[in-house]
């Protein structure tokens, strides 16, 4: 692998003009391919195999007309203090915006008084509005002439609010990436001390993300990935590729100082920092597209289209970052160094002295329990409140109190109880009953016995008379214990049901979608964390030709993704510091939440893993002894993990700024996850297990020695091959890429 990579990156370097030209050819297409592509499709939430997604499908094949996908709206008026709805001026002013909600897009509009949906105090009334297209063709006018009528009702005196998918519009993303590469772009400065080396990683980072979302925007009618997708793999796509490129560039420098040419200091580079940027990189690959395991296809397809962006990256990193650095040349150093050293380039012999990283090895490897309890113990309390985390999917009743949607949800609930906006939806498929219209009065009447009932409508047949829908309203809030126990009693008499009329009851609705969401996650998680955590532990066992390594590694990981976790539920659950981030509502963390960051933040953990410590593999193979280990390794590579985790955590906080829910609680879970992963569990528990073990640490059975193939990440063999820094023969290295 080391010898590949390191002929790979002389090719590059040699040829960096053909190899950037490749580049820029590779982003025009994706470019041009993206710009005549259609628009990306909604995200497609599906549960397979679960009871909700069977009772969409038998809706969908039974209920056509029902299930055309068009946008609805719910109007909800309030009379004056001390008036009813019902009064005369209150009910001409209702009728008058109902007039005002027909155009050319309106199916249907319901009007409160012929529909009777007037609350029993008659203080509260809405309005239901169908119509004929999905919400991504709903225009901007239609949205216009709601607010209008909504507009007449308010100047009449009365509080008229709005609710439904109707008022659904793209998120505002905020400026996350912006912000990300500003911060990048002042700690590359910081790091390398010249402009040009500093916009060099992120040059190539960008090239490569633009590829990746453009290749996304590209496919997205063709594979269903929308506008989320791509957001997730610029977020990580931007992370990774920066990071990745800040180490082949910081590694080339080093080989500089040691007295290295320009293009074997390139071909180096990417032989020895380069391997470890693969190796983290599949182990962020593995992680990602593991999220398939769950079988949800949004989540596999965010997963996916993210480990694809994450593939270019590496590409890039090993091939396009060496071409960059011939660019480059002398200016990889800052001017100071320049003009200190006019002929090589290279710093003075003193430019290596101990700094920080040497500073904190030395206290670590003085007092390794201390700050291993230390960092466990404060880790352990920030994951505290995942104890209390509350798992669910967000609805209008998570919105900002400001919006007219919570508002429209809080007046419904007022005048129709809690339950009325999360109702449950029985499909009563009677084709093998022998009378449907009895089977479906006695499901009916029983469900309405049952505890935590409101109300239960009417059945609803289709055209055949072969299956009936059945509204049941409950007594409490749709995210309520209470209503999710009703569900689960009306599932658990669905085979009594069946034995006595024939017909089978399946519940469907937003708490049983919410029930069955968290369902498959938990189903999911072992599995996930199985293939995952295995795959990468094999993965690194050949990367460190050790056992307790990558058992720490992914003991670390654990402590790391518990406390960001911890972190989200603190801010997004409870309420702490949210105004800070601009949580305007606290609520339930979302379902799919843990298992991805667990996902992601496990592929990223393993990135610091692999760069700090194969450095320290690297000292170990060459006889250091293992305390000098520890301290070569964050001599070496401390400032770089510090600098790339310092980029990764800025570019994940830039997307706080979303109005996303789901995008700003990602963004800071990530970025909190990054935050403990290498500033605590890299940069002390790590170096104080290392300390701790000593020589035991790189124990490795001799057997499995034997079996494990040796990926030469530390660059062993390249060092014996390269005979103390003598570079094959042109001919050879020729042969060997064009055999590759």
């Amino acid at each position: 692998m080391a010898t590949f990579l390191y002929r790979l990156g002389r090719f590059s370097f040699r040829r960096r003009r053909i190899v950037a030209l490749v580049w820029v050819a590779l982003l025009v297409a994706a470019g041009i391919a993206a710009s005549t592509a259609s628009s990306p499709p909604d995200d497609d939430f599906a549960l397979p195999g679960t009871e909700a997604q069977k009772a969409f499908d038998l809706m969908e094949e039974r209920f056509p007309a029902a299930n055309a996908g068009g946008a609805t709206a719910r109007v909800v008026f309030r009379a004056p203090s001390g008036e009813k709805i019902t009064a005369t001026e209150n009910k001409a002013a209702v009728e008058k915006v109902v007039g005002e909600l027909s155009g050319p897009q309106t199916a249907a509009v319901a009007n409160p008084f012929t529909a009777k949906t007037i609350s029993r105090s008659g203080t509260i009334a809405y309005a239901s509005v169908q119509y004929k297209v999905p919400v991504q063709d709903i225009t901007d006018a239609t949205r216009e002439d709601l607010e209008k009528a909504a507009d007449l009702g308010r100047d009449a005196g009365l509080t008229v609010e709005m609710g439904g998918d109707v008022l659904f519009t793209e998120p505002d993303m905020g400026h996350g990436e912006i912000i990300g590469i500003a911060v990048a772009a002042v700690v590359l400065l910081v790091t390398f001390g010249s402009l040009v080396a500093a916009g060099s990683p992120l040059i190539t980072a960008l090239m490569g993300v633009m590829i990746g979302v453009s290749s996304i925007a590209a496919l997205g009618a063709t594979l269903g990935l929308s506008a989320t997708t791509s957001t997730l793999a610029t977020m990580i796509g931007l992370a990774v590729g920066i990071d990745y490129a800040l180490f082949i560039a910081s590694r080339y420098r080093a080989e500089l100082i040691e007295g290295r040419d320009r293009e074997e200091a390139a071909g180096r580079a990417v032989g020895t920092a380069g391997s470890a940027v693969v190796f983290a990189g599949l182990t962020v690959v593995i992680a990602l597209a593991g999220l398939a395991v769950v079988n949800i296809p949004i989540l596999t397809k965010m997963g996916l289209a993210a480990a694809a962006t994450v593939v270019i990256a590496v590409l890039v990193a090993i091939t396009l970052v060496p071409a960059a650095l011939g660019f480059i040349g002398k200016r990889i150093f800052g001017r100071r160094v320049r003009k200190a050293n006019p002929e090589t380039g290279v710093p003075h012999p003193d430019a290596g002295a101990a700094g920080m990283g040497v500073r904190w090895a030395r206290f670590v490897l003085r007092r390794p329990l201390a700050v291993l309890l230390a960092a466990v113990v404060g880790l352990g309390v920030v994951a505290l409140p995942v104890a209390d985390m509350n798992l669910g999917l967000p609805d209008e009743g998570n919105q900002p109190t400001s919006s007219t949607q919570r508002r429209a949800y809080d007046l419904m609930a007022e005048g129709f109880g809690p339950g009325f906006n999360g109702p449950l939806l029985l499909i009563l498929d009677a084709r093998g009953s022998d009378d449907p219209q009895a089977a479906a009065k006695a499901v009916g009447d029983s469900v309405a016995t049952l505890d935590g009932v409101v109300t239960v409508a009417p059945a609803a047949f289709n055209e055949a008379g072969d299956t009936a829908t059945i509204t049941v309203v409950p007594d409490s809030r749709p995210s309520s214990t209470s209503t999710e126990a009703l569900v689960e009693d009306i599932r658990d008499r669905a085979d009594e049901y069946r034995k006595q009329t024939g017909a089978v009851v399946l519940v469907s609705g937003a708490t049983a979608i919410n029930i069955d969401f968290s369902q498959v996650m938990d189903d999911a998680l072992v599995p996930y964390l199985t293939l995952v955590v295995g795959l990468a532990f094999v993965l690194l066992l050949m990367v460190f030709r050790s056992v307790l390594v990558p058992l720490k590694a992914a003991l670390g990981f654990l402590l790391s993704v518990l406390a960001a976790l911890g972190a989200v539920v603190a801010v997004f659950q409870w309420g702490w510091l949210a105004g800070l981030i601009g949580v305007e509502q606290t609520g339930p963390i979302m379902s799919m939440m843990p298992i991805f960051m667990i996902g992601v933040v496990f592929g990223l953990a393993m990135d610091y893993e692999v760069f700090l410590v194969t450095r320290m593999r690297e000292a170990h193979v060459h006889g250091e002894k293992p305390g000098q280990t520890i301290v070569t390794g964050f001599k070496l590579g401390a400032r770089v993990v510090t600098a790339a985790a310092i980029i990764m955590i800025s570019v994940f906080a830039g997307f706080i700024g979303a109005s996303d829910s789901m995008i700003k609680m990602m963004g800071f879970g990530l970025a909190v996850a990054i935050l403990f992963d290498a500033f605590v569990v890299r940069m002390a528990v790590v170096p104080a297990v290392l300390a701790l073990l000593g020589e035991r640490a790189w124990w490795l059975p001799r057997w499995l020695d034997r079996v494990l193939p040796n990926v030469d990440v530390e660059g062993e063999r390249l060092q014996r091959h390269l005979g103390g820094g003598t570079p094959p023969e042109q001919g050879e290295r020729d042969a060997e890429l064009s055999r590759v």
